[in-house]
């Protein structure tokens, strides 16, 4: 496991982290009071905050399994999260063993758990990496040595986009990533909007910045920007919860309003 000893992990607990909001939202319990206390303030701004965070969780599942069954057998995953099962190599595994996968987070809480996320078939391979996401060199430099780069990867950055602003770079982070991968890896990108509520979005991120935190939603046309130069796959960008559903799990979402998130799966020339 690439990173620091996880024996040696110490966790900030005064401010809150995405990953561990995400955890609370999802039912988890690797999450402390300053974590529920944010995430309860999002949900006084939309009560489906535990439904995108499922609906989100739903795409990836999909989406691996669309990478499979299209040949794909490597997989670098940057913003993991604290696992969750089923976790992305068990998606992959299953339908095929020899899958390798690299996970990459910069929670120590996620280090502290990362031994869930490398329980491979003997067949495949799974390493975890400690980093932050805009570190793309240690990233890369490391997840190239247990994944070939002279054969296809999907890139994952799944609610990942959203934590960086335009001006630290969030389009330069997704070109130097893609980068070093070769002609048939794919990129998978999730994001929240504020396409449907424009007035809640920007209070969810005047709570972010007052906390410390970036949160960017993104129009539809923003979003799409990050595929610039790739082939979508179908249906190319669409809102989470409607990237082929027959793929995976149904998510009910009460109501009648879609959940402010796209996605999408593109395809490196």
């Amino acid at each position: 496991m690439t990173g620091q000893n996880p024996d040696a992990v110490e966790i900030d607990t005064s401010k809150p982290h995405p990953a561990r909001m995400y955890d609370w939202f999802l039912g988890g319990k690797d999450n402390y009071p300053v974590d529920e206390l944010m995430a309860k303030e999002l949900l006084a701004l939309d009560t489906r905050g535990r439904d995108m965070a499922r609906v989100n969780r739903a795409f990836m599942h999909r989406a691996t399994r669309w990478l499979v069954g299209d040949g794909v057998r490597q997989f670098l995953d940057i913003g993991t999260g604290i696992p969750t099962e089923p976790n992305l190599h068990q998606i992959a595994q299953q339908a095929a063993p020899d899958a390798r996968v690299v996970y990459c987070d910069n929670d120590p809480i996620v280090l502290a758990h990362a031994a869930a996320l490398l329980r491979s078939t003997p067949e495949g391979a799974t390493e975890y990496i400690q980093a932050d996401a805009r570190d793309s060199e240690s990233i890369l430099d490391a997840a190239g040595k247990i994944l070939d780069f002279g054969r296809p990867v999907a890139l994952s950055l799944l609610a990942l986009l959203h934590f960086v602003d335009d001006e630290d770079g969030a389009a330069e982070l997704v070109d130097r990533l893609l980068g070093r991968l070769c002609s048939g890896s794919y990129l998978v990108l999730s994001h929240t909007t504020g396409d449907f509520d424009p007035e809640g979005a920007a209070r969810a991120r005047a709570l972010y910045r007052a906390r410390g935190m970036t949160l960017r939603p993104r129009t539809r046309v923003e979003f799409t920007r990050f595929f610039h130069g790739l082939e979508l796959v179908e249906p190319g960008v669409a809102l989470s919860a409607e990237w082929h559903p027959e793929l995976g799990e149904a998510i009910d979402v009460p109501g009648h309003d879609p959940i402010p998130g796209y996605a999408g799966v593109a395809r490196k020339r």
